[in-house]
Order: C-alpha cells, then sequence, then structure tokens
C-alpha cells in the first residue's frame, strides 16, 4: 500500500486554491470561537424569538436537528454524516437522489437538474452501497421511487463497517424511512412543480400517534410527473486505408429526438410498532408502490454520407410498476446488557411495458417492432444482530443475513418489414425467458471500545458469499463469489471533552458483479444485422459468467474540529488500491449468433487501479466567524480526485466517469424582521475525459446545478416553500470515440451527444393538522 505522503503528493498543486476557498471564513471562526465542546440543549417551548412583541433582543444559542446530528457524527467512531429532516425538506425535492446532489463528495449521472445514478468520490455506479433502513434495496426499487417526505434521515458512510456490509469501496448511503412512533405527527404537503409547461402535482401526508402499547406512522405520496426532453448526437467515421491513401468518410449521420414520458405514482408506507413487555418490541414496515406510465417519442435522422435505414421514427410505449415489501422486527432486551434483533421481509415487484416502434424512409414506414417486456423480481430476506455489553464502553455485536432472489425476465421483441408484411423474432436465438436466482449470505463480528476517553476502536470482520444461476437459451450460467473483509476504524481527540479529533480507517470492501454483467442476453446491434460482420465501434453485447467481484483496500485518514452551534470543519484523504478492475471491453468472437465473426462488447476483469484524494468540508454560521455579519449558515465541500487503471497508458486513464474534482457551495438565511428564510446550493464538476481502452475514449462537459428556495411561515402550523431546481441551466455534451481496423483498414468512429437542460420550479404549502 501506497504510504499516506506518497498518496497525496500528486494533489498537492491543485489542492491549495481547494482549501484556500472552503475554509477562509472557518479559520477566522476557529481562531474566535469559544475553547468548549458544543452541548445540545434543547430551547424551553416558550422562548421568546427575536422580532415579537416584549421580547428581548438578547445573543442566542438556536438548537436544532442539525446540532444534533452533528453530535451523533462526533461520537461515531466509524466516520458517518446525518442529514436530517431540515435538509430533506429544505429544496422540495421530488426523489431522493435530487436530494443526494447537494451532499459533500455526492454527485449524479442524470441530467442537471433530474436524478441519476448515484456517485460518491466522484467513483461510477456500483461503488456506492445504497441501503434502505440499513437492508439492501432489491426488487426492483430505485432512489427515484422514494420521496424526501417518506425519509426520517440519511446516513453517509465514508468506510464501510462490518455490520453495514463492505461492498462500499466509495462508501455508503442508507436510507432511513420514517420510524419515530414516539413523536406525534399529522402533516399535509401539497405541491406542484412546473418543467418547461409541463406541470407535476404531487400530495403528501404523514401521521404518527402512540395508542398505549401501539404505536404507528404512516406515510401516503400521491404524484404524476410530466416531462419533455431532447437530444440530440452525431455519428462521423472514417476508413485509411492501411497500405496509405486518403482517409474517406463512410458515415456522416445526425440523429434528434424528442420524447414526453409521464407517470402517475402512488407510495404507501409506514411502521406498526406494539411493546409486547418491558423487554421486547415487535414492528412491521409495510410499503407499497402502485404506478401507471407511458410515453410518445418522435425521432429524425440525416445522413449525409453513407446509407441510411430510416430517416423519421415514432414511438409510444405503456408502462406498469407494482411492488409489495414488508419488513418484520422483534428486539427483545435480557439480563446482563444483552440485545437480540431478529429481523425477516418479503418484497415482490412487477414491470410491464408495450412499446411499438414504426421506422419510415422517404416518406413510407419500411419497419416497425413491437416489443413487450415482463419483469417479475421476488425478494426474501431474514437477519439478525445480537449485542452484548462488556462492560464500561465496550461492546461487542455478531450477526448474520441471507437474502434469495428470484427474476424472471420474459421479452418479446418482433420486427416487420414493410411493405411485405415479413415477420421475425429478434430474441429466437436467445429465447424469450430468462430467469435469475440469487443467494447471499453474510456472517459478521464487531467490537466496539471507548478505550479511553480519547481513544476509541471498532474492529470487524466479515464473510459475504453471492450466488448467481441463470438459465439461457444456450446453458447453464453459475457465478460464485466469496469475500472475508476484516475492518479497522479509530478516533482520537486531542483532549478528552475537548472539539479536535483524527479518525483512520483501514478496510477491505469489494464490488460484486451485477446480473446484467454475468448473465445479460446478448444483444445484436441494429446497424449491423446478424446475418453479417460488424465493427468494434458498433459491437453487440453480452454478459460474461467468469467476472470477478473487483476487491479494494482502502485507508481513510481525517481532522476533524467542531464547533458551537452544530458546525464542523473536515479535512480527509483516502486511498484505493483496487484489484480486478471490471470494464467493458470489445472483442472479435465466434458467436453462435452469425455465420461470421462479431465484435462483441462484454464486461472483464482488465487487471488493478488506485483512486486516491483531498475532501474538505465546512459548516458554521457566518456570525460566529466575522463580527457584524449576517446570520447565514454556510455549507461549503470540496474534493480533489486522482485515479489511474493499471493496463491502460495515459493520459486520462482513470477510473470511468471520475471528474478531477468536485465541489459544493450552499447558504441559507432567516431574515429576522419576516418569517422568511431563503438560500441556494451551487454545485460545480468540470470536463474530464477518459481513455477507457487503448481504443475507446470519452469526454464529458463541464457541469454546474444551482438550486435556490424560500420558505415564509404563516404560523408554526402552515408555511409556503417556493424552490427552483437547476436555476440557470446549461446544455451538456460527450463525445465518444473508438478507433478500430478490419484487414485493409484503420477505422475512426467519433459519437458526440447533446443534451439540453430546463429549470424545474416547484411550489409547496405545508400544514400540520
Amino acid at each position: 500500500m501506497t504510504a499516506p505522503s506518497q498518496t497525496i503528493r500528486p494533489l498537492k498543486p491543485m489542492l491549495a486554491p481547494v482549501l484556500a476557498t472552503l475554509l477562509m471564513p472557518a479559520a477566522a471562526l476557529a481562531q474566535t470561537a469559544p475553547a468548549r465542546p458544543a452541548t445540545v440543549t434543547p430551547a424551553p417551548a416558550d422562548a421568546a424569538q427575536p422580532g415579537e412583541d416584549g421580547a428581548a433582543r438578547l445573543e442566542r444559542v438556536e438548537i436544532t436537528g442539525a446540532a444534533v446530528e452533528t453530535a451523533i457524527r462526533r461520537e461515531s467512531t466509524a466516520a458517518k454524516t446525518i442529514i436530517g429532516r431540515d435538509e430533506l425538506d429544505r429544496y422540495a425535492d421530488q426523489s431522493v437522489a435530487e436530494v443526494l446532489k447537494r451532499l459533500p463528495g455526492v454527485t449524479l449521472g442524470g441530467r442537471p437538474g433530474r436524478g441519476g445514478a448515484v456517485r460518491m468520490r466522484g467513483m461510477g455506479s456500483g461503488y456506492t452501497q445504497i441501503l434502505i433502513n440499513g437492508e439492501r434495496m432489491g426488487a426492483g426499487l430505485s432512489l427515484d421511487d422514494l420521496t424526501p417526505e417518506q425519509l426520517d434521515r440519511i446516513e453517509v458512510l465514508r468506510a464501510p463497517t462490518a455490520e453495514t456490509g463492505a461492498q462500499a469501496i466509495a462508501g455508503t448511503i442508507n436510507i432511513v424511512l420514517r420510524e419515530d412512533v414516539r413523536k406525534r405527527l399529522n402533516s399535509v404537503n401539497l405541491g406542484i412543480t412546473d418543467e418547461d409547461d409541463h406541470l407535476q402535482p404531487s400530495a403528501n401526508w404523514s401521521r404518527a400517534d402512540q395508542l398505549g402499547d401501539f404505536s404507528y406512522n404512516l406515510n401516503a405520496h400521491l404524484m404524476r410527473s410530466d416531462r419533455l426532453t431532447d437530444s440530440r448526437s452525431s455519428t462521423r467515421e472514417t476508413s485509411t486505408p492501411l497500405a496509405g491513401g486518403a482517409e474517406a468518410v463512410t458515415l456522416d449521420q445526425t440523429d434528434t429526438s424528442e420524447s414526453r414520458d409521464w407517470r402517475n405514482a402512488a407510495h404507501l408506507g409506514g411502521r406498526l410498532q406494539w411493546k409486547l413487555g418491558p423487554a421486547d418490541t415487535l414492528s412491521l414496515s409495510p410499503f407499497a408502490i402502485l404506478s401507471h406510465g407511458g410515453g410518445d417519442s418522435r425521432a429524425s435522422r440525416r445522413t449525409d454520407t453513407g446509407t441510411a435505414d430510416f430517416d423519421t421514427a415514432t414511438q409510444q410505449t405503456e408502462r406498469d410498476f407494482r411492488l409489495l415489501r414488508l419488513n418484520g422486527q422483534w428486539t427483545s432486551r435480557f439480563e446482563g446488557g444483552t440485545r437480540l434483533e431478529a429481523r425477516g421481509g418479503y418484497s415482490r415487484s412487477n414491470f410491464d411495458a408495450d412499446t411499438r416502434r414504426t421506422e419510415s424512409l422517404g416518406g413510407i414506414d419500411n419497419r416497425s417492432q413491437h416489443d413487450i417486456t415482463s419483469l417479475d423480481e421476488q425478494w426474501w430476506s431474514t437477519g439478525g444482530k445480537l449485542t452484548r455489553s462488556l462492560g464500561g464502553d465496550h461492546q461487542l455485536a455478531t450477526g448474520w443475513e441471507f437474502e434469495r432472489g428470484q427474476r424472471d425476465d420474459g421479452r418479446s421483441s418482433v420486427q416487420t418489414l414493410l411493405p411485405s408484411g415479413t415477420t421475425r423474432s429478434l430474441l429466437a436465438d436467445f429465447g424469450d425467458n430468462l430467469s435469475a436466482r440469487t443467494l447471499r449470505s453474510a456472517f459478521w463480528a464487531q467490537d466496539e471500545w471507548a478505550v479511553t476517553g480519547q481513544w476509541a476502536l471498532q474492529g470487524g470482520l466479515r464473510w459475504e458469499s453471492i450466488t448467481t444461476r441463470s438459465d439461457l437459451a444456450d446453458g447453464l450460467v453459475h457465478n460464485r463469489s466469496t469475500v472475508l473483509s476484516p475492518l479497522l476504524h479509530a478516533i482520537y481527540r486531542l483532549e478528552e471533552g475537548g472539539r479536535d479529533q483524527i479518525r483512520a480507517s483501514l478496510t477491505r470492501s469489494y464490488r460484486a458483479p451485477t446480473l446484467q454483467n454475468i448473465a445479460a442476453r446478448p444483444s445484436i446491434n441494429s446497424r449491423f444485422p446478424a446475418n453479417g460482420a460488424n465493427t468494434a465501434s458498433s459491437p453487440d453485447r453480452a454478459g460474461n459468467p467468469d467476472i470477478r467481484p473487483e476487491l479494494a483496500t482502502g485507508l481513510d485518514l481525517a481532522f476533524e474540529r467542531y464547533l458551537d452551534g452544530g458546525g464542523v470543519l473536515s479535512a480527509s484523504v483516502f486511498h484505493r488500491r483496487i484489484h480486478d478492475l471490471i470494464r467493458n471491453q470489445t472483442a472479435l468472437e465466434t458467436v453462435s449468433w452469425s455465420s461470421v465473426p462479431r465484435f462483441v462488447s462484454r464486461p472483464q476483469n482488465i487487471g488493478n487501479a488506485t483512486t486516491e484524494g483531498v475532501e474538505l468540508e465546512a459548516k458554521f454560521r457566518l456570525d460566529e466567524a466575522v463580527a457584524n455579519a449576517w446570520p447565514v449558515d454556510l455549507r461549503t465541500a470540496g474534493s480533489v480526485f486522482r485515479s489511474r487503471v493499471d493496463g491502460i497508458a495515459g493520459p486520462d486513464n482513470r477510473l470511468d466517469q471520475q471528474p478531477g474534482w468536485t465541489a459544493n457551495v450552499g447558504a441559507d438565511y432567516k431574515l429576522r424582521e419576516l418569517p422568511l428564510t431563503v438560500g441556494g446550493n451551487m454545485a460545480l464538476t468540470p470536463s474530464y475525459a477518459v481513455q477507457q481502452s487503448t481504443s475507446q475514449r470519452s469526454t464529458t462537459d463541464a457541469r454546474r446545478v444551482l438550486d435556490a428556495y424560500a420558505l415564509w411561515r404563516f404560523s408554526p402550523v402552515a408555511q409556503l416553500r417556493l424552490s427552483a431546481s437547476n436555476l440557470v441551466p446549461r446544455d451538456e455534451t460527450s463525445t465518444t470515440s473508438v478507433a478500430s481496423a478490419d484487414a485493409t483498414n484503420a477505422i475512426q468512429s467519433t459519437t458526440t451527444a447533446f443534451e439540453p437542460s430546463q429549470t424545474s420550479w416547484s411550489i409547496r404549502l405545508e400544514l400540520k393538522l
């Protein structure tokens, strides 16, 4: 493993300006703040507020949820950040994914202002572990299906622990659904969002109460989404004779499309809890989603050079999604400080889609395609945790997990050539149905010990096994992987009870292959029919049953200073050495679906890689750092990343989808004279290039996303929230270049994609009944 000093050295030239920008106000605060630990003491309910009649204008400390969340972060042995209700509600986001884009070190892969794949530390999809109430999501559930109103909090862990799981090379995001059944609650939120003159109404109702030994928390959400999406791409392909000669353009093509997608959805969830006695508790957590939607799109293709198979196309789609999830948990406490938690769950989801596409050339319909998809997933899970106090601040926990999943994927794809009426099944060579089964088991032990008032340790060991079986037309697919992960976390407080502390973590984590990696049904590139050859720039795609998991050895170091009022300053470094990196590679293969060899893109283990970075965070009140300043709450975060893939020559041989740096700057201001709070957040990501293989290179445009909100409080039980997402929309451009060769020519193909973005405006009335 590279020593920490060697790990950071390449980052120093970029670190200085980021550090100065983020921590200059914080440095002043550190010098002026009193040297005492922050305390969390709730203010009296009848305390006078500034500006009220008869209330003295006194300097006060306002205790909010942020102070409690910072206290939890401070006491946690493993690095953990808590995002509570205040931050979840702040921008009236439509999905949880939109909340995550404003968290330190988190970016999204979708269009600006919309959800997308979650990335921590600049690492692509699959490196970040997503949990719901501490368990894997499964059963077709995604972050776009969850709304902030359904959540109690979000927990972000930078390094894996034995309890939360080791499939977290970049980190873990744990989504905790509403679970507080002790606090009485009855609230209604009514909102409407406008994006490009398409209205999207929503309504949310939450209720919690306690009736003797029974308590409950219920949540219902109704919504309609309606979005318009435009895109444009151009493809240029050239051919140069290997023996020498002039370059010739073989394809010059431009595609444009416009689609409108809509969805009506109902989300129902809750938690029912019974106190069975002085030491036993039983809880049930049902959750359901019903969704119906569809879309219409129109595409056009202009071909200046080459052969066009269509010039216009229309497509209509209908979709239905249903999900039912039920989790139960029994908790019992025994004498001697032992606690047992046993849980079990079942979930099932169904997705059905019916798509019809018609293509025309020269004003005459020449091809139609009808696709019917039916996807059914079922998951059964059980697990438990046994915790025993060993005296003082020493606690030992052991646990187990078993999870079984069944996925049945039925597809029918029929293509009709017009006007002859000749039809053929596009899946005839691979089978219309795909059945896959996954079995996951894990055992873990974790020892947490506050050795002294300054030292605390957490050591863990986790063993996990994943077995995947799938039935394909050409035979049975079987893949099994096991990983043993030792994990160690330590925290050192410079003074007992002080506010400065150092964290360190040494871990082993991994990224498991997905079902799509292992058992994907072959997909034939439509540009080149299966009865002939294709090119490396237009490959077929398939899975790889022999793929192995990526293994990573990680080191994390951090310095934290905690401030009065819930503020925090943090600087950290991380290093990951990844073995058996997975990346799609294109090669010429002899395949069952063609009489001639075809280029096929499959996931492969290509070797080793290294990623490292510096992460900075500062959260504080401006008037505590600068005399006579406004009482503005500031949140700033910046990260610098470096990575390299050993088997690929540079430059830009970094991990896929990882930019060089990211930054977030946010502020909130509560006016003293008016019941108004305003705020905003700017997220920045620079442009970057990735050398994905010796022959393929991609570039991604810079991104900036500005969000803002205003909250007007009419009374303690009614308030109105106005928010804007992607306030300064910016169109994005990305390119992919592929170099290949056949027997006589060198071929260069470049595709440039252009995606515009829109501003979303939302207004929401929030009532406490």
